[in-house]
C-alpha cells in the first residue's frame, strides 16, 4: 500500500458530511447505487490500475467503488474519515486497509500513490487544497479520477422524488443557488482547477446506468442523503413520508413492487505533471 506518513487531521469533514453519513451509513449501503461496469472499466484503463500500482480510494464511504477496484490487483487502500463508514467498508472488504483520513491532509508519504479514485466525494472537499495535498501524494506520472452518479431527471417520478431533496438541500455546499437544483458533480469544475496546481487538464467522459431497486430502498437511497440523515428524527420521517406518498401516488410507481433509477454518470481524470 502506499506509504503511510503520521495521519492528518481528520476533524475538517464537513460537518452535515460527518453527522449524516455516520449516523446512516447502514442506509447509504443498503440504498446508494453502484457504478456501471464501462465507467469502471473507463477509470481503471485510465488510471493504469492494475498489479503492481499502488492506489488510494479516497473517501471510500461504504466501499462501494472500493468493491469495484479491489480485484484489479492493485495494491489498494482506502480512506475514510467517518468512523462508522469505515466499519462498513471493513466487514464488506477485510482483506482491503482502510485508514481514517481527509483530502485536505492525505496521512500519505510523498510521491506514494500511482494513482487515486474519488467517488462521489469530491464536492464535500476544499477543492484547491485537497489537489495540492493530492499532488504531494501523486507521483509526478499517476493520474487522479473522479466519479459522480449524477441525478437523471427525464422521468417525471423521479423529479419529483429529487423536488423534495431540492428543498433540503438548497443550502448544500455544491448547489447552485440561482436556481437550487445543480447535482453534487456538477459544479465543481467551476472552481478553476483543471489544468493548474501540477496537474493536466481533465478528460472526461459520461456513461448511464439504472438503479433496480424497491420501494424500499428508494426511500432508503433518499434517506442515506447527508442533509435528510442529518436532519432532527421528527423531521427527517416527514421528508421521506414525503417521498413514500410520492411513490405510492404516482401513477409510474403506484402499486410497483420493482422500480428504476436514472443516473447519469460522470467520470474524468487528470495526470499529475512532473
Amino acid at each position: 500500500m502506499p506509504r503511510l506518513d503520521h495521519p492528518g487531521p481528520v476533524s475538517e469533514v464537513h460537518e452535515i458530511a460527518a453527522r449524516g453519513f455516520g449516523a446512516q451509513a447502514a442506509a447509504y449501503d443498503r440504498g446508494r447505487p453502484s457504478y456501471p461496469p464501462d465507467a469502471v472499466r473507463w477509470l481503471v484503463t485510465r488510471l493504469r490500475i492494475g498489479p503492481g500500482r499502488r492506489v488510494i480510494d479516497l473517501a471510500a464511504g461504504t466501499g462501494k467503488l472500493t468493491a469495484l477496484l479491489a480485484g484489479s490487483g492493485a495494491d489498494l487502500v482506502a480512506v475514510e474519515p467517518v468512523g462508522a463508514m469505515r466499519d462498513v467498508l471493513r466487514a464488506r472488504l477485510p482483506d482491503v486497509p482502510v485508514v481514517a483520513g481527509v483530502a485536505e491532509a492525505l496521512p500519505f508519504a510523498a510521491s506514494s500513490a500511482d494513482a487515486v479514485t474519488v467517488a462521489q466525494a469530491f464536492h464535500w472537499f476544499d477543492a484547491r487544497r485537497a489537489m495540492a495535498d493530492l499532488a504531494r501524494v501523486v507521483r509526478p506520472g499517476g493520474r487522479l479520477g473522479l466519479i459522480w452518479n449524477e441525478r437523471d431527471r427525464s422521468h417525471a417520478w423521479v423529479d419529483a422524488v429529487w423536488s423534495v431533496m431540492d428543498r433540503v438541500e438548497r443550502r448544500a455546499p455544491w448547489r447552485d443557488h440561482r436556481d437550487g437544483r445543480g447535482g453534487p458533480g456538477e459544479s465543481w469544475s467551476e472552481r478553476g482547477l483543471a489544468g493548474r496546481d501540477g496537474w493536466s487538464p481533465w478528460t472526461e467522459a459520461t456513461f448511464f446506468h439504472v438503479q433496480r431497486c424497491t420501494r424500499e430502498q428508494v426511500i432508503d437511497r433518499f434517506r442515506s442523503v447527508s442533509h435528510i440523515a442529518a436532519l432532527p428524527p421528527a423531521r427527517q420521517r416527514a421528508v421521506l413520508a414525503e417521498v413514500a406518498a410520492i411513490l405510492d401516488g404516482h401513477p409510474d410507481t403506484r402499486g410497483r413492487t420493482a422500480l428504476g433509477i436514472p443516473y447519469r454518470v460522470d467520470a474524468l481524470y487528470a495526470e499529475r505533471l512532473s
